[in-house]
């Protein structure tokens, strides 16, 4: 299609009209993959939002490839992150409840209390002692409780180097974990 061609490159050099043309062109298609995933039509609109600002910061790497399918993996690529933050909520908030009573009876017991803070504290000392990169990669993703392509986008690098920076930044920890707990 020579137009879409046109309008690509256009929105490459930062031409807002040309890239508020192709967004027009291909919004059906973004909510339809992105309806696939996700029922909710408030999230499926966000997510479309998401999709959006990745393409506008993804677009000047675009290689002339096939762009629908380009777009669609991106759509795809936003709800699957948005499915796992999901998850990841319920199963902290389920296990925020479960410890919840824990916690009541921990709290009447001093002893409880000052071990949580030395597990913090020697938890905080491992972490400062890794690498920045993936330190770094760490807080972001499980505190700051960011996706690998926003890692990847805040970061100017591919989600493939997130997911490897995480895997060995986890696997960095435990080394450390298990020095720190042997002395």
């Amino acid at each position: 299609m020579e137009d879409e061609r046109i309008l690509i490159e256009r929105a490459k050099e930062g031409n807002e009209e040309a890239f508020s043309d192709l967004i027009g062109i291909y919004k059906n298609y973004i909510f339809a993959i992105i309806l696939n995933f996700i029922k909710d039509y408030d999230e499926v609109e966000n997510i479309a939002q998401e999709v959006c600002l990745q393409l506008y910061v993804s677009l000047p790497k675009y290689d002339q490839q096939n762009f629908k399918a380009w777009l669609g993996r991106i759509a795809t690529n936003k709800s699957i992150d948005w499915l796992r933050k999901k998850k990841a909520k319920y199963k902290d908030e389920v296990l925020d409840e479960a410890n919840l009573d824990r916690n009541i009876i921990e709290k009447e017991n001093p002893e409880s209390l000052m071990l949580e803070k030395e597990r913090r504290e020697r938890l905080n000392k491992v972490l400062n002692s890794m690498p920045d990169i993936y330190r770094l990669t760490l807080e972001k993703f499980y505190f700051e409780e960011k996706s690998y392509d926003e890692i990847a986008v805040e970061d100017g690098v591919s989600s493939k180097t997130v997911a490897s920076r995480l895997y060995r930044a986890k696997k960095l920890l435990k080394e450390k974990w298990r020095e720190e707990n042997a002395l």
